[in-house]
């Protein structure tokens, strides 16, 4: 049997006092290992034959939401219609979770690739998909994706894909709705932006803080895990700038170790959720959160002990 849903994509924990549910809008099966920029294919494949995983990878697409009160807060909003079948899956998870597109407040954009931007807006319409939200995104990613110089020095697909479809998307926004930052700074109560340079010119993640405890939402710092924690250095073709890209992902690699961060990944296998310990010679480990069966401050299920009688 094929092509039946394993699961509902969606996955929620607590963080202090913020309910944050992972929504899987889908995944994407690559056929080559030229998607990552790295002529040495035999490494890879040693890197992910070391962490059981197939090869070429298939790499998860995720958004995450939070909630806390009466903000409904989307990290990322899915791939629209613009990915191929196997995406675009964040508005039905949204309907089963009985909320609806105009009860999103805020829509925070780690950066204005398809994957992460293109459910933002209808393109047959033109109409915003989230009309009560603010959209908050560095300014960098406005300035470089509405630059027809820039536009004009990208391949054909990038014009549509990147460029072309990136201002559909925000178009609809941008007279009312978008607010831009260009540094560190707290966009919303609770939640901070790191701007992170690289994978794109504004590329940023965001710090969420509650009730003492901290998860930073890195965006696409990481496409595969079981490589570019191996080797930080390694960058992937979808990347502006490789080389920065590799800056920023240690600072934030060694950040997450330093402050024992929780992580939540747009491409980290979902639900998303996982830790960074130090490795060896530059290397980072991660480690995927366990599977919590209980949405509660802790995480501790209810025990059963052999002691107990029936």
């Amino acid at each position: 049997m094929t092509g039946f849903e394993q699961i509902p994509g969606i996955y929620h924990r607590m963080l202090g006092d913020v309910l944050v549910t992972a929504l899987c809008d889908g995944y994407m099966a690559y056929d080559s290992l030229d998607i990552i920029r790295y002529p040495d294919h035999a490494r890879l494949e040693a890197f992910l034959a070391e962490e059981t995983r197939v090869s070429p990878p298939v790499v998860s697409i995720n958004a995450f939401l939070l909630q806390d009160g009466a903000r409904k807060i989307l990290l990322d909003c899915g791939s629209g219609d613009i990915m191929g079948p196997t995406c675009g899956r964040l508005p039905g998870l949204l309907a089963r979770l009985g909320i609806r597109p105009d009860e999103i407040t805020d829509v925070l954009l780690t950066h204005v690739h398809p994957d992460h931007s293109n459910g933002l807006t209808d393109p047959a319409s033109g109409n915003k998909l989230f009309p009560a939200a603010s959209v908050h995104v560095h300014r960098a990613e406005i300035a470089h994706w509405f630059d027809d110089g820039q536009r004009e020095k990208a391949t054909e697909r990038q014009k549509r894909v990147y460029f072309d479809a990136g201002r559909i998307q925000l178009r609809p926004y941008l007279a009312d709705a978008v607010k831009m930052f260009d540094r560190e700074c707290e966009v919303l109560p609770g939640v901070v932006a790191l701007p992170s340079p690289g994978h794109t010119p504004g590329h940023s993640c965001y710090m969420v803080r509650s009730g003492g405890e901290a998860m930073i939402v890195w965006g696409d710092t990481v496409h595969v895990p079981e490589v570019q924690l191996a080797d930080p250095d390694v960058g992937m073709i979808f990347d502006t700038d490789s080389a920065a890209g590799a800056v920023s992902r240690r600072r934030i690699l060694q950040r997450c170790v330093d402050e024992d961060l929780l992580v939540a990944g747009m491409h980290i296998h979902f639900p998303g959720f996982a830790r960074i310990r130090p490795g060896h010679s530059g290397a980072f480990r991660f480690v995927q959160e366990q599977w919590f069966h209980a949405v509660n401050h802790g995480h501790r299920p209810e025990v059963w002990s052999p002691s107990k009688k029936d």
